[in-house]
Formats: structure tokens, C-alpha cells, sequence
């Protein structure tokens, strides 16, 4: 309160060639970067008053479309995604605010944070004037931007500074478009400082003459799955000593919950691990973290027998790829997985040519024969006669930066060869894994062959107050984990990321739901442990 009565006499954040000033005194931003959709709500509060223990004085935030809009209709601002509330909270703890309300923010989201849908329109040119795009970003700023605008520093709020867009130098594929952007904020009424943000490359096509702020310090690098977990080694020194303003990247990462991880397009494809940097190192837990009895999942259901409670299938002569799905009232599919499935009469040669979008699990008549991924594009079908071809594709992320965005489509995206003519009438079921299905669909006892891919179903029980935990599944392949009907994200015996964070308010006192979607195998059991496993770490 004490700050927005001073608010009334003094200036905002401004700079000449040299420095900032904020209420004309020279004025040095000390930031950090803290995701709101990568921490559970209860954490909000806990982490900036860590930031401002740290001797930080400015929180970065990143606004993700994707998650604010997918789907055309209504946009979301309730529960963890409550970007006032958590507005709020960083005022009340004395942090200046710098927004980056995007439409792109990169963030190592799918597509950027971009919302998926804007892919159905087969001409779409993401971060351009295109007509398309622009018509999608007005309709987002218009219900965001208003909620914005009384937050910033010259209406008593902790904005300081807005960003235009996200490196947009990497991109740079249309001259009218910052500027755009630029005009899009400022007459729905965004008048505080504008900033850009470009690396060493990009700043030839993107940043003015202006203070030095290193906007993204990166304080870890997203690891990718089938590599190894980077740990940077600080410059943060350095940067001090020479005066300059910084923004840590991340202050705390939190988790790609659910689908939200992107993917990188260079040197060749790679999808983003589903930790985001969770542990603030030697500082205070906001509650322990705990081992619990492990989860037996004693519950089976097959995919093939799941199929009739997900949505209706879709028949097509032609493979549709996720975004193009008639599904989610016309939004089609965003994340995922997705079964195509059709009829062959003989076996041979299965050729992808680069149209799985990202991975495949290949079955004839439910029998697996195979994977399609980026790098392995032919199969061998067994001979035979009249049997089903299924083809289990995985969303693995899609690119979050760079030129590639536009050919971010997922599914299969062109002609599947078999014997080089291309395969015809597909039954295509959508497995957005959304676990509504979950209470109507026939489970059975685990068997002693279970089948894969499959679902499986457990319990967990906590005493009293639930804390944080961490998931191991070791016996365990690839898949997703629910707790009481969350997506917490992927696991991967490739690696590096070995443990999935558990955030103790996802858990109820008492009884917990547990369901595994497994592709391939696994030993019927979760652990809970009280400590992560990131993997194989390398210092950069």
C-alpha cells in the first residue's frame, strides 16, 4: 500500500543510452522469470518471496496463449491460470513486474504458446501480418490486454515494462510485424516502457539503442529427451560487476504439466523432458518432500478397449492430420495421441516418408510390428491376408522457435507408402487423453499378459497433509501419468529425466486415483521417493 501512494509522485521506468531510472533515481532491474501455468497456485506466493529473499526486484512473466485460449470460443482465466491474482500477489510482495503477453513467447512451450488451432488454416503464417493470424491475435488481445492494463506502474501497479513479442530476429519473416504488435498494445492501453528480446544474432534485426538488459540469463538449459541434463555454470557475476540490468532464466522452471513441452527443430528434431528446472537449490521447502508406500496398479484396460469411450471416430479416405481432427467443437486436436487405423491385404514394405509427426507405434490386427520416428521412416509388415493396420501417433511437442513453426502439424501429415501406393479409408480415433472416459470404461484386474499400449489403475494413499513427491518408474517405458485425473506429464526410460515432480497440493488427504497410459511395458508399480532425478547432468 505504501507503494502505490508513492506511486502518485514519481515517474516510470525510463531510459537514456547508458541506464534505467524508475521514479527518476537510477533504477537497475534484478529479475527473474516465474511461470504461473508451471507451478501449482498454492506455490505462487511462496516462490516470490523467495525471489525477493534472493535480493531480486523485478519478476518476469510470460502469458501463454495455447493455454489462455484452446479453443476459439472462450478464454480461460480461472484457477492456475488466474494471471491477476498472481498480478497481484507479486505487488503485494513488492516485486516490479515486466509482462511478455507474447502472442509468441516461446518459453519452450508447444509451438511457442501458440494455440493450435491456428494450423487448421492450411495457408497460416504464424508471427506475420498474415490476415489470418492477425484477426486471431486481436481477438486474444482484446480480452487479455484490457485485464493488463490497470496493473501497470502509472495506475499504482508492479508493470513496469511490457515486452513486444519473443526473438522475433530468429523469425523475421515480415518488416510491418513488430511494429504492429507494438500498435496492438499501446491503443488498448498499454503505455508503459516497450521492450524487445533477441539473442546476439537476432539483435541485427530487432533491438534499438538502449541499456544493456540481459533479458533471458538462462540459469539451465531445457533438456531434450534421449540426452543429458544441462546445468549452466553461472556468468551471473560478471554481468553485475559491469553494471548491467538481468532477468534470470528461470528464477524457478516448475513442470511441463500435461502436453505443454516444446521441441527443438536443429540440428534435427528433439522434444523437450517435462521438468522445467523444478528445484531452487539449498532454499527452504515451502512443505517437505516425502517418500510414500508405492502404488500398485492392480487395474488394466487395453487401448483397443478404450476405444469406444473416446470421441466418436472419424472416417476419411485420406489421413487428417491432429489440428484438422473434427473434434474439440472444432478445434481440433492439440496434444496427444492420435489411431489411425486401416485395412491391408498383404504385407511388405511400410514407408513413412517423413509424415509421422513425431513417433509412431505401428500394429497389424493389435500385434505391435514396429516405431516410425523421425529417423526411422520404413518397416517390414508380415505377410498376410485381410488385417487391420493401426498407427498410434504421438504429439511428441511441437518446435517452439525458429523458422520451422509453420510445419508444426502433427499426426500423419502426408501419404503413408505400403509396397509404394499410398494407404486409402482411415478410421481415426482422437486420444487427447483427457481422462473423462476414465470412470465409464471396463477395467479388469491386471492380467498376467497385460496388453500394450494400455491403461493402468492404482491407488495412493497419504496421511494427513499431502507434501510434495517425486514418481519414479523404473520397469516402466514411455507414457503419461494421471493423479486424481491430472496430467503430470511424460516419462521416458531414454532419458535423462528419471523422476516426475508430484506437487503435494495435486494430492488429496486420503485416497489418491493413479493411471499410467503405458506404450509398451511396465512392472505394475509407482515410487514415490523424496528427491528428484534429473538425470545425467553436464556443466555448460
Amino acid at each position: 500500500h505504501g507503494r502505490n501512494r508513492l506511486h502518485k509522485k514519481i515517474s516510470n521506468l525510463l531510459f537514456n543510452s547508458a541506464l534505467f531510472t524508475l521514479g527518476g533515481k537510477p533504477f537497475r532491474i534484478l529479475g527473474g522469470s516465474l511461470h504461473y501455468f508451471r507451478l501449482p497456485r498454492a506455490y505462487w506466493m511462496d516462490r516470490m518471496v523467495k525471489m525477493k529473499a534472493c535480493g531480486l526486484n523485478t519478476l518476469t512473466v510470460d502469458v501463454p496463449w495455447s493455454l489462455h485460449q484452446p479453443e476459439k470460443g472462450e478464454l480461460r482465466f480461472q484457477g492456475g491460470l488466474d494471471i491477476e491474482s498472481f498480478l497481484h500477489l507479486a505487488a503485494e510482495v513488492g516485486l516490479w513486474v515486466i509482462l511478455r503477453p507474447g502472442p509468441y513467447i516461446g518459453s519452450d512451450l508447444d509451438l511457442g504458446g501458440l494455440p493450435s488451432w491456428l494450423l487448421r488454416d492450411r495457408e497460416m503464417k504464424l508471427r506475420t501480418t498474415y490476415p489470418g493470424f492477425i484477426a486471431a491475435v486481436n481477438m486474444y488481445f482484446d480480452k487479455l490486454i484490457p485485464k493488463m492494463v490497470p496493473f501497470q506502474f502509472k495506475k499504482g501497479g508492479p508493470i513496469i515494462a511490457v515486452q513486444v513479442e519473443n526473438k522475433y530476429g530468429s523469425h523475421a519473416r515480415d518488416g510491418n510485424y513488430m511494429s504492429f504488435i507494438k500498435e496492438a498494445l499501446q491503443e488498448r492501453g498499454i503505455s508503459e516502457v516497450l521492450l524487445t528480446s533477441d539473442d546476439h544474432e537476432g539483435l541485427k534485426y530487432g533491438g534499438p539503442n538502449s541499456p544493456v538488459l540481459v533479458m533471458e540469463l538462462w540459469t539451465g538449459r531445457s533438456d531434450g529427451w534421449g540426452g543429458l541434463h544441462h546445468n549452466l555454470v553461472a556468468v551471473v557475476r560478471e554481468i553485475l560487476r559491469r553494471g548491467m540490468s538481468i532477468n534470470l532464466y528461470m528464477f524457478h522452471g516448475g513442470t511441463n504439466f500435461g502436453f505443454m513441452n516444446g521441441a527443438l527443430a536443429n540440428p534435427s528434431y528433439k522434444a523437450l523432458v517435462t521438468s522445467y528446472g523444478e528445484i531452487l537449490s539449498e532454499m527452504p521447502g515451502l512443505r517437505w518432500k516425502e517418500e510414500y508406500e508405492t502404488a500398485i496398479l492392480f487395474q488394466h484396460l487395453s487401448l483397443w478397449d478404450a476405444l469406444p469411450y473416446t470421441h466418436e471416430p472419424f472416417k476419411s479416405q485420406f489421413p487428417v492430420n491432429m489440428e484438422n481432427l473434427p473434434v474439440n467443437n472444432g478445434n481440433g486436436q492439440a496434444y496427444g495421441y492420435t489411431l489411425y487405423e486401416t485395412t491391408i491385404i498383404r504385407g511388405g514394405s511400410l514407408k513413412s516418408g517423413r509424415n509421422i509427426q513425431d513417433r509412431a507405434l505401428v500394429f497389424v490386427n493389435q500385434s505391435y510390428i514396429g516405431i516410425f520416428h523421425h529417423k526411422n521412416v520404413e518397416l517390414a509388415v508380415p505377410d498376410g491376408k485381410k488385417r487391420t493396420l493401426s498407427l498410434l501417433v504421438e504429439n511428441c511437442g511441437r518446435v517452439h522457435y525458429g523458422k520451422d513453426m509453420d510445419n508444426q502439424r502433427k499426426g500423419i501429415v502426408g501419404n503413408i507408402l505400403l509396397n509404394h501406393t499410398p494407404l486409402r479409408d482411415f478410421t481415426i480415433y482422437s486420444l487427447d487423453m483427457t481422462t473423462d472416459f476414465i470412470d465409464r470404461a471396463p477395467w479388469k484386474s491386471v492380467p498376467n499378459k497385460p496388453s500394450f499400449p494400455g491403461f493402468f489403475q492404482g491407488r495412493l494413499f497419504v496421511n494427513g497433509y499431502p507434501s510434495d513427491t517425486f514418481m519414479k518408474l523404473p520397469g516402466w517405458s514411455k507414457g503419461v501419468v494421471f493423479i486424481n485425473g491430472q496430467n503430470m506429464g511424460r516419462y521416458w526410460d531414454a532419458g535423462p529425466q528419471q523422476a516426475l515432480f508430484l506437487p503435494g497440493p495435486f494430492l488429496n488427504s486420503g485416497m489418491n486415483q493413479v493411471i499410467v497410459f503405458e506404450e509398451a511395458e511396465g512392472d505394475f508399480k509407482i515410487q514415490f521417493e523424496d528427491s528428484p532425478d534429473l538425470g545425467m547432468t553436464v556443466d555448460i
